[in-house]
C-alpha cells in the first residue's frame, strides 16, 4: 500500500459540496460481497447514499477478484465497499496509477486481523501474550486426541490459512513443545470448537480472523508472533505448502479499503466525501455480525440494526444535515 499512497493526491478529484449536487448523484452500482461484513456494509451504503445523498443504488453480487477485475476492465460496479487489498496488491497499484480506480476510505479502521487466538480471560490469568508463551503451556489447551498434548484448532481443508498455520507452527517447533494440530472439518466445525471451549470453561488455541460473528460473541485475544511480518519470507516459504524450511514470521494484518471507479468519483459529488470518511472498527463490525447470526438476519437487517444502534459511529461519516435525512428514513 506504500506505493498507492503517493498517487492519491495526484488522482484526487475536485468535489463540489453544494447541496444541489448532492441530489445529482444518479445511479450507483455497489458490489454486495459474499461475506458478512462486506455484505452488511453494502446495505449500509445503499441506505445512506439513497436517503442522505439522493443516489439511486443498485446492488450486484460480488467477490474480490471478479469484482476488482470488472471494475478495472469495464468500469462497473461503481464501488466495492470492502476489498482486502493484500490479495490484489500489485494489480491495484497498477489500476490506481493508471487512473482506472481510486482507493477511497479505509473501511476497517484497525485492519483485518487474522492469526492465532486464545480466550482473553485465559490470556490475562496466565499472562499469555505471544505464541511462544502459549506453546510453553500445552496443559492449558485440551482437545488433542493424545490427551498429554495441547491442541491447535486449524481451519478446514481447502482454506489457505491451513497450510500457512502449519508452516508457522513448524517454525515454532510446536509439535516438539507438546502440541497437536486438530482438524475442524468445516467453518462450522471451527466455530463449534470455540463455542464448546467457552461453554466448558476450557482453553482454546487456534486460527481465526476478525471481523466475524464469533469475535462478537466470544472474547478472544490475538497473540503476538514476536517477530515482524516479513513479506519476502512469506512469499518464499510461509505461504508455500511444500516449503520444508519455514522461518518464524507474523501474519500480515489486512489493509481493508473501499475502491471506486473514477467515473463514480466524478458523478458522486459530496457522496464521495462520505465514501472517503466512513469506516468502522473490527469490534463494531463483529458486534453487528454476531447480532445477525443470532437473529438469522440478512445483510439488510444488519444494516438497519447498525444504523439504529450505532448512531454515534455513522453520524461521524457525514454532515449533520445528511445525518438528519438518514435518521428520518429509519
Amino acid at each position: 500500500m506504500n506505493k498507492i499512497a503517493p498517487l492519491l493526491a495526484g488522482l484526487a478529484l475536485p468535489l463540489v459540496a453544494s447541496q444541489a449536487e448532492a441530489t445529482e448523484c444518479g445511479t450507483v452500482s455497489i458490489a454486495e460481497m459474499n461475506w458478512a461484513s462486506a455484505g452488511a456494509m453494502a446495505q449500509i451504503d445503499k441506505i445512506i447514499l439513497e436517503e442522505g445523498y439522493g443516489c439511486d443504488v443498485e446492488l450486484v453480487i460480488g467477490d474480490t477478484i471478479p469484482t476488482f477485475t470488472s471494475m478495472r476492465e469495464k468500469g462497473e460496479p461503481d464501488m466495492a465497499p470492502e476489498i482486502w487489498t493484500n490479495s490484489v496488491r500489485q494489480p491495484l497499484d497498477e489500476a490506481v496509477a493508471a487512473g482506472e480506480l481510486i482507493l477511497a476510505g479505509e473501511v476497517l479502521l484497525d485492519g483485518g486481523e487474522q492469526g492465532f487466538w486464545i480466550p482473553t480471560a485465559l490470556a490475562e490469568e496466565h499472562n499469555l501474550k505471544t505464541v511462544e508463551d502459549v506453546l510453553s503451556h500445552p496443559e492449558l489447551f485440551p482437545g488433542a486426541e493424545d490427551e498429554s498434548k495441547g491442541a491447535f484448532f486449524t481451519c478446514p481443508a481447502g482454506w489457505d490459512c491451513g497450510p500457512i498455520s502449519a508452516k508457522l507452527l513448524e517454525a515454532w517447533a510446536a509439535e516438539k513443545k507438546g502440541f497437536e494440530v486438530v482438524a475442524t472439518g468445516s467453518g462450522a466445525g471451527l466455530d463449534g470448537s470455540i463455542a464448546r471451549a467457552f461453554e466448558q470453561g476450557k482453553g482454546w488455541f487456534g486460527y481465526y480472523w476478525s471481523p466475524t460473528a464469533m469475535m462478537g460473541k466470544y472474547d478472544l485475544t490475538l497473540l503476538d508472533f514476536g517477530v515482524p511480518f516479513d513479506d519476502a519470507e512469506w512469499e518464499r516459504c510461509t505461504s508455500v505448502a511444500d516449503c520444508t524450511d519455514p522461518k518464524k514470521n507474523a501474519w500480515q494484518k489486512g489493509e481493508v479499503y473501499t475502491i471506486v471507479t473514477t467515473s463514480f468519483a466524478e458523478k458522486a459529488g459530496v457522496a464521495m466525501e462520505y465514501v472517503n470518511a466512513r469506516g468502522w472498527s473490527s469490534d463494531t463490525a463483529s458486534k453487528v455480525l454476531a447480532w445477525m447470526e443470532t437473529n438469522q438476519a440478512n445483510n439488510e437487517d444488519g444494516a438497519y440494526y447498525f444504523l439504529e444502534n450505532f448512531e454515534d459511529v455513522w453520524t461521524q461519516w457525514m454532515s449533520p444535515d445528511v445525518a438528519v435525512k438518514v435518521k428520518s428514513a429509519l
